[in-house]
């Protein structure tokens, strides 16, 4: 059994006023702008639309109305305000379909992560100035983790198969889309693995530690205790090669993408996310990166040597906005992103999709393929290296 005392770190009122707010959805699902916040003090606003050629914004490619990036181009792309699923994303006659396996992870059962909770916010904490420290207190908390496993019908058991690490799972879409491009030999026979947060959201929770802290602890988690379970249990083999792994979220789960394969570049090279927290999230603070994700485009990415890292990205024009800092937009995050990105020569694509709130459903049924062949650029679709 696990034991450990509880948290108590001093944040700023901004931060934990977000933290509050109720989990954002997951990449599968729509937003709901007017989710009531932490006090009880009714519907919080939605974000406003923002402009994609915005002064200071990257400079962008508008494309017609419908139509996804092209696939083989980096650089940055504006979708239009409709958001037709793509016809991968619906099951299609003849095409062959993977077998998925679920199985659940219990926090007993963890040396990583024992799990904790956020303790109920207090009213009448925050002290007067709207961006003076308060304190969060987490406890300890057992969870139970789903995790769902994809292995398509193409497998050949005992070869190393590429896979593709989703956050906030299962994703059945994922699954779904992975299908017919596999069929259709646009991206190579992976194995996808679609691990479930610890619970909850924001500083303090379980999933906010998870996703939110800037280490290589959540991919060493996913490589000691998730990543041998699959191999045991369904008979699968896993490749090492970090060019053949990825990983995939939205929201912090998108931050938690590239987190892994920034800090473990010998692990993985592919990331795609939506609506990536590129923001302050991190809690407990970490004295090396203060401003959380947020350091990513303001000193991280700058100011290191380029990794090898193949990046796709999107954001909507109604994402998340928080104004009590300089570190919570979600679009000014995400171009922040695609401006160092293109400053260090990084294979990346990012998207700018107008009429789309945070983690927008509609652009994920209409994106995923294009996305997914984005990032496999250059790993054969058979699954073998030339």
């Amino acid at each position: 059994m696990f034991r450990f005392l509880p948290y108590a770190f001093l944040i700023t009122v901004s931060s934990l006023a977000w933290a509050q707010a109720p989990a954002p959805a997951p990449a599968a699902q729509a937003p709901n702008p007017a989710a009531p916040n932490a006090a009880g003090r009714g519907a919080r606003p939605a974000p406003p639309a923002r402009d994609p050629n915005t002064p200071g914004y990257v400079t962008a490619k508008e494309l017609p109305d419908g139509e996804n990036a092209p696939v083989k181009a980096d650089g940055n792309f504006i979708l239009g305000p409709t958001h037709p699923a793509a016809p991968e994303m619906t099951v299609q006659d003849g095409v062959p379909q993977g077998t998925i396996y679920n199985f659940t992870m219990e926090s007993t059962d963890s040396k990583t992560y024992p799990g904790i909770a956020r303790d109920p916010f207090v009213p009448g904490q925050a002290p007067p100035s709207p961006t003076g420290p308060m304190v969060v207190n987490s406890h300890p908390a057992a969870y139970t983790r789903k995790v769902a496993v994809y292995v398509p019908k193409q497998y050949v058991p005992g070869t190393a198969a590429p896979f593709i690490v989703g956050a906030d799972g299962p994703d059945l879409n994922l699954f779904k889309a992975l299908d017919n491009l596999i069929a259709q030999h646009r991206v190579p026979a992976m194995i996808a693995i679609s691990i479930g947060n610890g619970s909850g959201d924001g500083q303090g929770s379980e999933r906010g530690l998870e996703y939110d802290t800037m280490s290589g602890l959540y991919a060493e988690f996913v490589e000691k205790e998730v990543l041998p379970l699959v191999e045991k249990q369904y008979n699968v083999k896993l490749t090492k090669d970090p060019d053949g792994r990825a990983t995939m979220g939205g929201s912090s789960g998108g931050s938690a993408a590239l987190i892994m394969a920034w800090y473990h570049p010998e692990l993985y090279h592919r990331v795609l996310t939506y609506s990536g927290t590129y923001v302050n999230q991190q809690w407990p603070v970490n004295p090396e990166t203060p401003h959380g994700a947020w350091e990513f485009h303001e000193h991280l990415i700058p100011n290191s040597p380029v990794k090898p890292i193949r990046l796709w990205m999107e954001v909507g024009d109604k994402d998340n906005l928080m104004t009590r800092d300089a570190y919570h937009d979600w679009v000014l995050a995400n171009e922040n992103m695609a401006k160092v990105l293109a400053a260090k020569g990084y294979h990346y694509q990012f998207v700018f999709a107008k009429n789309a709130g945070h983690t927008d459903r509609a652009v994920k049924l209409q994106t995923l393929p294009e996305a997914l062949e984005y990032i496999w650029q250059g790993y054969p679709a058979g699954g073998k290296k030339n």
